[in-house]
């Protein structure tokens, strides 16, 4: 592939990359939009701080649960109504939370349950698999811009949800969110998401030939014969220890900083910075991927939550800057690596399915890691204990990802 076949496709579907962008931060909203809304249900309900992080875990789960069906329902169907439906639905689901009006603790898990389900249709896959079909010279970018929507919900919400706390108390707050979001990120969505695969529900004068042309668009290897290679195994591994250990501390990051001393306004603030330096971590993988070997790229990238859980043990608030400009450049890039490495090891053929698996370990990580941070909290009254289980973690997702051999699908960097 050339430069200019980057610049072709660039220039043809530059605002889908946009579009899929703000799909995938809605598919977030209620992991890292959870992170302002934890103190102050704790404390106005009586709970530990375990039962309100505990909806992530059954969200994560019976998302996790259906990750295969979704990402096979993708391959056949493409992604595009899904995605649409999906947005509207979570939208819906979070503001839902809001009514939990009660310290009745079935009542949160039931509403929970609900948003787990509207879950299903903004997953990962949806967002990415679009994408695939319409890059091929520019795959790294083109998935580090789609997965900056995360890195945008990070730096967004939880400095949104704080205002709207402070202001309106925090049930109204999640319904404004809610539907601030929703009007922000339908309109475009509806516009510019459309993946090869969905063009012949919406046809333009030579998307016949953009959609035969799409690279790669049948190139790989089947569900049962990806899911039986050693490589396979290595991504879920990495995925699912990641995953515990980044996204607890995201959602636990105000909860760490408020418990030092700092005021939860100072905290929340900080954590628009996990946001913004995770723009800046997405945006910098995707050049590295497009340009250097990714497995050595996502193991670089997984040594950062290392050095963040050395600063929260012995630099604590005096390095809080550093922290989360840590957490949010490995947060930025994750995902990235995860999908990057399965389109050039599988190929398309099969990838919904196939990274629909994957996707099963993020959201056990991701429903687990949490929960035991916030449980490691109520036992011992600190964290410490979780940041020396996550370093053990990393190390583990760091040899997984460097014992990776050279891609079969690509042009990959020797």
């Amino acid at each position: 592939m050339t430069a200019a076949t980057a610049g072709t496709e660039w220039r043809k579907f530059w605002t889908l990359p946009i579009a899929a962008a703000l799909g995938y931060a809605t598919s977030v909203i209620h992991i890292y939009g959870l992170s302002p809304y934890v103190v102050p249900v704790s404390e106005g309900f009586g709970w530990q701080r375990s039962t309100v992080t505990f909806g992530i875990t059954i969200a994560t789960l019976i998302s996790g649960l259906f990750a295969v069906p979704i990402g096979m329902l993708v391959d056949r169907v493409g992604p595009r109504p899904i995605g649409i439906a999906g947005v509207a639905l979570l939208c819906a689901a979070f503001a839902l939370i809001g009514f939990a009006s009660t310290a009745d603790e079935w009542r949160w898990y039931l509403l929970w349950t609900v948003l787990a389900f509207a879950t299903l249709p903004v997953q990962a896959t949806i967002w990415t698999a679009a994408v695939a079909t319409r890059f091929e010279a520019s795959r790294g970018l083109a998935f580090a811009i789609t997965l900056c929507g995360a890195s945008v919900a990070q730096a967004l919400f939880p400095w949104l949800g704080t205002e709207l706390i402070a202001a309106h108390g925090w049930q109204t707050a999640m319904m404004l969110q809610a539907a601030i979001w929703a009007a922000i990120a339908l309109p475009v969505i509806m516009l510019f998401f459309r993946g090869a695969r969905d063009v012949k529900a919406h046809v333009h004068e030579g998307e016949e030939v953009a959609a035969a042309a799409a690279p790669g668009y049948a190139e790989g290897l089947g569900f049962v014969e990806g899911l039986k290679s050693s490589i396979y195994v290595r991504l879920l591994i990495a995925s699912v220890l990641f995953t515990f250990v980044a996204l607890a501390l995201v959602v636990n990051f105000i909860a760490i900083q408020t418990d030092s001393g700092m005021e939860a306004t100072q905290a929340g603030a900080l954590a628009f910075w996990i946001g913004i330096f995770a723009i800046f971590g997405r945006l910098g993988t995707g050049f590295l991927l497009d340009r250097l070997p990714a497995n050595y790229v996502g193991a670089a990238i997984f040594c950062l939550p290392i050095m963040a859980c050395f600063s929260f043990l012995y630099l604590g608030t005096d390095a809080a800057f550093l922290s989360a400009a840590l957490i949010g450049l490995t947060v930025g890039a994750e995902v990235d690596v995860i999908v990057y490495l399965a389109t050039r090891h599988f190929g398309l053929k099969a990838f919904g399915a196939l990274y629909g698996g994957l996707l099963v370990a993020l959201s056990i990580g991701t429903a687990t890691g949490p929960l035991f941070a916030a449980n490691t909290f109520d036992r011992t009254g600190n964290y410490d204990q979780f940041f020396w289980i996550s370093i053990g973690c990393m190390a583990v997702s760091v040899l997984c990802l460097g014992s990776l051999p050279r891609p079969a699908f690509g042009n990959e960097k020797s």
